[in-house]
């Protein structure tokens, strides 16, 4: 059988990979100069491989259409990509929250781990070319698919694979072409919109004073104000930026705020707060505790100066303005109810979102082929014969922490196999 695959990402990779392994002749197209490069810039370039949870624990963390990925994640497990880079001499490490990284902190030994399969396995690469057009004829079944149509040639084969990925990240080659080839075809494209994206805040002059700095263990809730209802709630770590905030429990607070019905058309919040526990470890009385310890050892000191073992140093200055309380006042001066509204601002310190960042910056997209219209077993599509489907292009999105590489794995892996 011939096969082609149309995207060269981790998803059209091992959808090639599989196919030639049980003997089809495969030729995977990419119309960049090199394959992957969309998987070299995740986890900030070390490449979250996956997560050590359980596999049923994937579909929980899957917001998007997470149930219809329960034959691929049964199929092409997270032990099955460890295998599979382990065969190709690459070791992996668990890190915080079950992430999985290669031991060599570089995305590109991942990648080199999939190209030394493909080309042990014969696949032919085709770089720099784009497909134009999927080919089909019309029988007595309805559409079959019959090749694809290049800007250099036709490629007649029995098998079409697009794995072209979303519309995250642009310059990767992730420009929705994907989704205009399986449009000609009849296909439904689910809206587009990012996910895993950062968050813009209305109070910009707070974030830009707080850019770049990285905080562990906080808490996270995000409250429509107008229903008072709680959208999200997460703990781990954050990462404040010139225009609001970012880091993997805000990226996956995005994964809720995109499919929220309080956010309008241009993914812009109405009156949606992120509230920000500082010390989540403490409840009120303990971290009230703490800080009458502190301010014992510091009650000689100006309250400016007092907060040096609680915070870190950016976060002080900030933390002082907003409290209300005088710097300079002597820290044996400072009132219980000046002390209480601290520890209250500490535990839910409130910012107001103003929308998500654009598509270009997200790390992947929600939305895209209509998960009704492709068959859950094999990743064929139910309105063109041997056509098939992989990773981003399906309307199926995951959190943070490796989820969404194995989305790629799993579906690529049974688009291959079918």
């Amino acid at each position: 059988m011939k096969v082609v695959v149309i995207g060269g990402g981790p998803a059209g990779m091992m959808a090639a990979i599989t196919a030639s392994q049980k003997g089809d002749k495969v030729i995977l197209i990419e119309k960049m100069k090199s394959l992957g490069r969309k998987l070299l810039i995740t986890g900030k370039g070390r490449c979250n491989i996956t997560s050590s949870l359980p596999i049923e624990d994937f579909i929980k963390n899957t917001p998007g259409n997470g149930k219809f990925l329960y034959s691929c994640y049964q199929s092409f497990t997270n032990k099955d990509i460890i295998k599979f880079l382990k065969e190709e001499g690459l070791e992996v490490k668990e890190e915080r929250g079950n992430r999985l990284f290669p031991v060599t902190d570089h995305s590109q030994d991942v990648l080199n781990c999939f190209i030394k399969r493909l080309k042990k396995n014969n696949v032919e690469i085709h770089y720099n070319e784009k497909v134009e057009e999927i080919l089909y004829e019309e029988s007595e079944e309805g559409k079959v698919v019959k090749g694809v149509k290049t800007e250099k040639q036709n490629i007649l084969a029995d098998k079409v694979i697009l794995a072209a990925g979303g519309k995250s990240y642009p310059l990767t080659g992730s420009t929705g072409d994907g989704y205009k080839l399986a449009e000609k075809l009849g296909h439904t494209i689910k809206e587009v919109k990012p996910s895993l994206v950062p968050l813009e805040i209305y109070e910009k002059e707070v974030c830009k004073e707080l850019q770049g700095l990285s905080l562990r263990n906080v808490s996270i809730k995000i409250i429509d104000i107008e229903k008072n209802k709680t959208i999200y709630e997460d703990f781990g770590e954050m990462l404040f930026t010139h225009f609001g905030v970012s880091g993997p429990i805000i990226l996956s607070s995005s994964a809720h705020l995109v499919r929220y019905k309080n956010i309008d058309e241009k993914y812009k919040s109405k009156k949606i707060k992120l509230i920000i526990d500082f010390k989540p470890a403490l409840i009120e009385q303990k971290l009230e505790a703490r800080i009458l310890r502190d301010f014992d050892e510091f009650k000689n000191k100006e309250y400016k100066n007092s907060l040096d073992k609680l915070l870190p140093q950016k976060l002080i200055p900030v933390i002082i303005n907003i409290s209300k309380i005088e710097p300079t006042k002597k820290v044996n001066e400072i009132t219980k109810e000046e002390r209480r509204n601290l520890i209250h601002l500490l535990k839910n310190f409130t910012l107001e979102i103003k929308g998500l960042r654009p598509i270009e910056e997200a790390i992947i997209t929600s939305g895209g082929i209509s998960v009704k219209e492709i068959n859950p077993k094999t990743m064929e599509s139910k309105i063109v014969k041997n056509l098939y489907f992989a990773g981003e292009i399906i309307d199926v999105d995951s959190y943070t922490g490796g989820f969404n590489l194995q989305i790629a794995y799993s579906t690529g892996y049974v688009a291959g196999l079918s």
